[in-house]
C-alpha cells in the first residue's frame, strides 16, 4: 500500500508541474481565457460528470469560439462552433495531430487511432478494404439472417427484456464474425466480458497498478490479444492449405495477414491486432450506445415510431418470401436513419475527440502553443439553436434534404480522421431496428430511466422494455 500512495503522489505531483510549466512557460502570450481548475485534477471532474454542460457553461462564460481548461493531466484548448471543428478537421498533419490519454495510447499501442501521418493513411487505406460500401454491401444479407436468429432467439416469446444487454450480444457477435471469424458462442461470452472490462479503463487514471481501472483494462486487453494471437496462428495455417487471397472469401483478420499495404509491407501481428481490437470496441460498444438510445426514444415517442413502423413495413411487404435484406433496401430506410441521427444528435456516443498542436499557432485571436491538447466536442453545435432551431425538440425533418449546414453535426468526427466503421454502424442499425420494429411494439419500464456516460451514455438499468409483439 505505501508503494501505491508513493506513485499515485508521485505522478500527481508530475502531473501538476507539467501542467504549471506548460502554462506558465511562455509570460504574456494571449491564450484563450478559461480556468486550468484544480491543482492535478484540473476540471475532469466537472467533464465527466456532464460533457455537455461542462462545455456549454464555459463558452458562455470564457468564449463561444475558443476556451482554455485541464483535462486528463493536460492542458487543452477546446474549439466551439462549425469554424472550430472546421479548423481541426483541416489541419490534420498540418498544425495539429491526433491524440489520445495515455489509457488509450497504452491499450491501443499500434493501431490507427494512435498513429499519425503517412502510416495513419497507409493503415486506414487497408482497413477500409473492408469498411467502405461497396464492401458493405455483399454483407447486408449475412447481418440480416444474423439478426433474424438473434431475434428469435433472444426476443421472441419473451414479455420483457434487458435490450441494452441484447443489443450489446448482437453487434459484438457481427464484429466478431466479419472481422475476426469467431462465432463459437462460449469464445463470444469470454471475449464480451473481457471487452466490457476494457472499456471501463480507457479514460482512467494512468497509473498500472492493482486495483486501478486501467490495470484491469490492460490485462483484459492482453487476454484478449492472447486469443487474437492464437487465431491469427491457426488463420495463417488455414491461409496456407487452401491458398485463399480473395477479400469476398475472408473475414478481415485473414485479409490482413496475407495483404501488403501500398508499399508493399505486411502489418506486424502486434499492428493486425492492436487494429482488430480497436474495431471490436468501436464495432459494438458506440453502435449498442447508440440502439439503445434510438429504442429509448421510440418508446417515449408513439408517432415517431409508427413513422418508422411504417417504412419498415413497406420494405418488408416488397421482399419474396425467405428473401433477406439487400443494399438497395437500406437506402430506402431514409426517414428511420433521419431518426437515427436525431438520437446522434441529442444523445451521441461519441462526445468528442483530442488533437495535439504540433505547431504554435494562433486561433480567433489567441495563441495556442506547441504541445498543447486540443479537443472539439460535438456538444458545442448539436445543440445550438442557431443551427438547429428548438435543439431539445426531436425532430427527424432536420436531416431532409441538404440537412445540418457542414460542421454543425459530426458524430462520427470528420476531415482525414472521420470514423472508418461509419457505414459499418449505420448497416448494424439499420438491419437491427427493421428486424425489430417488424416485430414489436415496447414499452419502458423504467420511463425516466438515467443515462450516464462512462465513457459513452449507457442506461443505468439496462433498458428493460416491455415488449408487445404485432399480430399480422
Amino acid at each position: 500500500m505505501g508503494v501505491f500512495l508513493l506513485s499515485l503522489f508521485l505522478i500527481a505531483l508530475s502531473s501538476f508541474f507539467a501542467l504549471f510549466l506548460t502554462y506558465n512557460k511562455k509570460k504574456g502570450v494571449n491564450t484563450p481565457p478559461g480556468s486550468s481548475g484544480w491543482p492535478i485534477l484540473g476540471e475532469l471532474l466537472e467533464f465527466f460528470g456532464k460533457p455537455e454542460n461542462f462545455v456549454r457553461d464555459r463558452m458562455e462564460k470564457y468564449s463561444s469560439q475558443i476556451f482554455k481548461t485541464s483535462l486528463l493531466w493536460e492542458p487543452m484548448a477546446v474549439f466551439c462552433g462549425p469554424a472550430g471543428n472546421k479548423f481541426l478537421f483541416s489541419n490534420e498533419n498540418k498544425l495539429v495531430q491526433t491524440w489520445w490519454p495515455t489509457s488509450i495510447q497504452k491499450i491501443f499501442t499500434f493501431s490507427l487511432i494512435t498513429s499519425v501521418g503517412d502510416k495513419a493513411k497507409l493503415t486506414r487505406r487497408l482497413l477500409m478494404t473492408y469498411l467502405k460500401p461497396e464492401a458493405l454491401q455483399r454483407y447486408v444479407g449475412f447481418v440480416d439472417a444474423a439478426a433474424n436468429r438473434h431475434m428469435q432467439a433472444e426476443w421472441e416469446c419473451k414479455g420483457e427484456v434487458k435490450a441494452f444487454h441484447l443489443i450489446k450480444l448482437f453487434t459484438f457477435y457481427l464484429a466478431c464474425s466479419l472481422f475476426t471469424g469467431i462465432e463459437d458462442p462460449d469464445h463470444l461470452s469470454k471475449l464480451i466480458h473481457e471487452f466490457n472490462v476494457l472499456v471501463h479503463g480507457l479514460f482512467g487514471f494512468p497509473l498500472n497498478l492493482p486495483g486501478m481501472r486501467l490495470y484491469r483494462s490492460m490485462r483484459a486487453a492482453e487476454a484478449i490479444r492472447k486469443d487474437l494471437y492464437f487465431l491469427i496462428q491457426q488463420k495463417r495455417v488455414a491461409l496456407l492449405e487452401k491458398a485463399v487471397s480473395s477479400p469476398e472469401t475472408q473475414d478481415l483478420l485473414s485479409y490482413l495477414i496475407v495483404t501488403t499495404d501500398e508499399e508493399g509491407r505486411f502489418m506486424t501481428q502486434r499492428e493486425i491486432v492492436d487494429n482488430i481490437l480497436v474495431l471490436l470496441f468501436a464495432g459494438h460498444d458506440t453502435s449498442s450506445s447508440t440502439l439503445a438510445l434510438v429504442l429509448k426514444y421510440l418508446a417515449e415517442m408513439p408517432h415517431v415510431y409508427n413513422e418508422v413502423l411504417k417504412e419498415q413495413l413497406e420494405i418488408a411487404r416488397s421482399k419474396a418470401p425467405g428473401k433477406l435484406l439487400d443494399w438497395g433496401d437500406l437506402q430506402k430506410m431514409r426517414y428511420t436513419w433521419n431518426v437515427v441521427n436525431e438520437v446522434m444528435r441529442l444523445s451521441p456516443a461519441v462526445q468528442g475527440a483530442f488533437r495535439e498542436a504540433i505547431a504554435d499557432f494562433k486561433y480567433a485571436g489567441y495563441a495556442v502553443p506547441k504541445g498543447w491538447k486540443l479537443y472539439w466536442s460535438v456538444n458545442t453545435t448539436h445543440k445550438d439553436p442557431e443551427y438547429f432551431p428548438e435543439p431539445e425538440k426531436f425532430d427527424p425533418s432536420r436531416f431532409e434534404g441538404e440537412g445540418p449546414a457542414p460542421y454543425t453535426f459530426n458524430p462520427f468526427g470528420g476531415g482525414p480522421r472521420m470514423c472508418p466503421g461509419k457505414e459499418f454502424a449505420k448497416l448494424q442499425i439499420l438491419v437491427f431496428l427493421h428486424n425489430l420494429v417488424k416485430r414489436f411494439r415496447w414499452e419502458a419500464i423504467c420511463p425516466n430511466e438515467k443515462i450516464e456516460i462512462d465513457p459513452m451514455p449507457s442506461p443505468v438499468e439496462g433498458l428493460p422494455l416491455r415488449l408487445h409483439p404485432h399480430h399480422s
